[in-house]
C-alpha cells in the first residue's frame, strides 16, 4: 500500500491506500492502535477493493500531534482525507474507538456511506450510558497514570485472546512511551465522553453489520452491543474465542463477513 499524509495545523497525519474496483473500504483502527490492527483485512481485500486506512491523529506515523481536538475534529479530517483520495460512499470499518469515529462521521456528514461494519465498537448514543460510567471516561487518569509502564503493557495485552494479537499489540504498544501513551488514552476517553454528552440525534442511515468478539472483555462492549442490536435493530455476529480485537483473533471469520457484507447486505434495501 502507498503512504500518504494529511497536513493539518496540530500535525500530519499518516494514511495509506490501494486500488481497486467496487466500493471503498475504510478501516479504522481503535484507541492506541495504528494501522497495522487490520494487517489481516488489508492483506485480503488488497486488489479487489479500493482500500484506505490511517492512522489516527496521535497513533503510529501521526505522531507527534497535538492533543487539542476532538471526536469531530477525527471525522472531519477523515472526510478531507476521502476527497483528497477521491473515494465517494466507502463502507466504513471500525474497530473499538474506530466504530465512534465511523458514527461521528455518519452524524456529521449523512448519507455519505455505503455501509457501517462495527468490530467491538459500541453506540455513541448518550442513552446507553450511565453517569457513572460517563465520569470514568471522563476522568479515566485517575487509573492510567498511576499504573507502572509494564503492568500498563500487560494490561493492554488482555485486547486479544491468540498468540498473534498479543504479539501485535504489544509491538504497537512498544511505539509508546508511557507519558505518551497515557496522555493519548486519557485524551481518546475524554473526547468521546465529550461527544456523547452531546446527545447525539443521529441515525444510522446506511447497511451495518455488528461484530464482537465472545471473549471480550473491554468495558461493557458485549453489554452494549446486545442493547445497540436490539434496540435499533441491528445484525450483531458473536465471534467465538475472540477478544475487543476480535479482527486480530478471529481473522478469517471475519473477513467472510466483511465479504458477505459486500455482496449480500449492500445489494439489499435499507
Amino acid at each position: 500500500m502507498e503512504e500518504k499524509t494529511y497536513q493539518t495545523r496540530l500535525g500530519t497525519i499518516h494514511y495509506w491506500v490501494s486500488p481497486g474496483e467496487g466500493v471503498p473500504l475504510v478501516f479504522l483502527p481503535g484507541l492506541t492502535a495504528d494501522h497495522r490492527l487490520f494487517e489481516k483485512q488489508l492483506a485480503a481485500f488488497e486488489g479487489r477493493y479500493p482500500l484506505l486506512v490511517w492512522d489516527a491523529p496521535g497513533h503510529g506515523a501521526s505522531r507527534p500531534f497535538r492533543l487539542d481536538f476532538f471526536l469531530d475534529s477525527k471525522a472531519v479530517w477523515l472526510r478531507a482525507i476521502l476527497r483528497q483520495e477521491r473515494l465517494e460512499r466507502p463502507v466504513l470499518i471500525g474497530q473499538s474507538m474506530g466504530g465512534y469515529v465511523a458514527q461521528c462521521f455518519m452524524e456529521r456528514f449523512p448519507g455519505s456511506l455505503s455501509g457501517f461494519i462495527s468490530i467491538d465498537s459500541a453506540p455513541l448514543k448518550r442513552r446507553y450510558l450511565t453517569p457513572a460510567e460517563l465520569w470514568l471516561l471522563k476522568h479515566s487518569g485517575l487509573i492510567y497514570r498511576p499504573y507502572p509502564w509494564k503492568a500498563l503493557q500487560k494490561a493492554g495485552l488482555g485486547v486479544s485472546t491468540t498468540g498473534y494479537g498479543r504479539e501485535l499489540m504489544a509491538r504497537m504498544m512498544a511505539e509508546y512511551k508511557k507519558k505518551e501513551y497515557v496522555d493519548l488514552t486519557v485524551h481518546g476517553f475524554r473526547i468521546l465522553a465529550q461527544s456523547i454528552e452531546l446527545n447525539r440525534p443521529y441515525q444510522i442511515d446506511c447497511p451495518c453489520l455488528l461484530l464482537c468478539g465472545e471473549e471480550d472483555r473491554a468495558g461493557s462492549a458485549k453489554g452494549y452491543n446486545r442493547r445497540w442490536a436490539k434496540e435499533e435493530r441491528l445484525p450483531l455476529v458473536w465471534l467465538p474465542g475472540a477478544g475487543h480485537n476480535s479482527n486480530c483473533d478471529a481473522p478469517e471469520q471475519v473477513n467472510a463477513l466483511i465479504e458477505d457484507f459486500l455482496l449480500r447486505r449492500l445489494a439489499a434495501p435499507i
